[in-house]
């Protein structure tokens, strides 16, 4: 903590904190038929501002799950695939989101572009991928993000930095650059399969533009404007 007063300083203070976001909306007849090809058009953009050094990781969202007693926890995952299907993240299966999954498949996913003023909101529900899915993507990792996939036990607690270098090291040894590295067993991916998708575009005065898309029953979408 700190002994300056926010409140005193407008650098520091939130509630000081203004942006005016831009003029150009986001409009019905704009949209794309499918949440997925939308998504992929705001995604392009995400990504060719991220070649400009203007979006962090295009690929970053907030992954929002909860436990069999409503418990929520959130934390930032890099989303590796998009389709009709929905969208793919790995992680080990021990780790906390996996077993709130386990015990609660719902979901949400947040992608925040914020200096494009744009947010992609997911809900959905989420069930594990396919061990060959899961192989092909592990074998495509740099080989130092294989040995981490085994050197952390992911999210249980440990005695201190020294042990996870130290689990590192041994890995390191045992598997060479050069020799394959085994898929963890306790390792792999989850597909969401999205029911609603809201695109969120900020407008001038927060009068933002909401366009969520919502999944009907015989696999059509319905697009609602939701106030701001």
């Amino acid at each position: 903590m700190t002994d300056r007063d926010p409140l005193l300083d407008p650098v520091l203070d939130p509630a000081a904190m203004r942006k005016q976001y831009r003029a150009e909306g986001l409009a019905e007849q704009d949209l794309a038929t499918h949440p997925m090809d939308q998504f992929a058009r705001w995604f392009e953009d995400a990504a060719r501002a991220a070649l400009h050094g203007t979006v962090y990781e295009p690929n970053a969202m907030i992954v929002s799950t909860a436990d069999a007693a409503g418990r929520p926890s959130s934390r930032t995952v890099l989303m590796k695939q998009f389709d009709t299907e929905g969208f793919v993240f790995f992680t080990n299966y021990d780790s906390r989101k996996a077993r709130d999954l386990a015990e609660n498949p719902h979901i949400a996913l947040l992608f925040p572009w914020h200096p494009l003023a744009r947010q992609v909101i997911v809900t959905g529900t989420a069930r594990r991928t396919g061990r060959d899915e899961t192989a092909a993507y592990f074998r495509s990792r740099p080989h130092g993000s294989q040995l981490g996939a085994w050197a952390s036990d992911q999210s249980s607690v440990i005695a201190s930095r020294v042990e996870l270098d130290a689990a590192y090291a041994d890995l390191e040894a045992r598997y060479p650059e050069d020799e394959q590295v085994p898929v963890p067993p306790r390792w792999g991916g989850f597909r969401v399969t999205a029911q609603t998708v809201e695109f969120w575009q900020g407008r001038e005065n927060r009068l933002h533009d909401r366009l969520r898309y919502l999944a009907r029953p015989d696999g059509t979408w319905q697009v609602e404007r939701l106030s701001p």
